[in-house]
């Protein structure tokens, strides 16, 4: 407990980044642990970049993590990974949601979206775990709970009990989609599980 831990959210804007992370915070704090969080909404419509810090430990001070000190990302977005490369070392671990979400450039034709976003991560020795966070969502029955798909994912990598998560989500979400988002955060979890093995 005594290690502060980094973890790096990003992703566009309509994909619950923030909801993610204020389940984390609440997780965390349940779990006894100090936390810090900070968003940064970049344009805040639909599709301009989001990314949320946050820092949880005995003792947390500040609540942005600095360039190469993330422990863990967790991208939204597929290209959103390369993005924040800086943000990532050797050790950090890295989920990754295959989902694209065209920027701007690349759906108006001036630019192309990489076909090699995976590869580039490898290639720099960070241990990458990409799941299809949309595709788990939507056989959940709710393609707009992807954000939990990936809590769910994390929570796989964390010292959290899953018992403090779903409470935490029976708290937050609103009655008539829990269970579709709390089964969502199952099969992200499951999904790394599988990963991992």
């Amino acid at each position: 407990m005594g290690k502060t831990t980094n973890l790096f959210l990003c992703g566009v804007g309509g994909q619950g980044i923030l909801l993610a992370s204020e389940v984390i915070s609440s997780a965390c704090m349940k779990a006894g642990f100090d936390i810090k969080q900070s968003e940064v909404h970049g344009m805040a419509q639909r599709g301009g970049s989001v990314v949320a810090h946050l820092r949880y430990g005995e003792k947390v001070f500040s609540p942005l993590i600095e360039p190469g000190d993330a422990d863990i990302v967790v991208s939204f977005e597929l290209l959103e990974a390369l993005r924040y490369l800086p943000y990532m070392n050797r050790k950090t671990r890295v989920i990754v949601n295959t989902q694209k979400i065209l920027p701007s450039p690349v759906a108006t034709g001036v630019d192309t979206y990489p076909a090699d976003v995976l590869d580039q991560l490898t290639q720099r020795g960070i241990t990458v775990f990409p799941i299809d966070a949309f595709e788990i969502a939507k056989s959940a029955g709710e393609t707009r709970a992807v954000n939990m798909v990936l809590v769910g994912a994390l929570s796989a990598l964390l010292p959290l009990d899953e018992k403090i998560f779903l409470e935490v989500i029976s708290e937050r979400i609103p009655e008539k989609i829990r269970k579709k988002n709390s089964e969502a955060f199952l099969k992200g979890k499951e999904a790394i599980a599988n990963l991992k093995r």
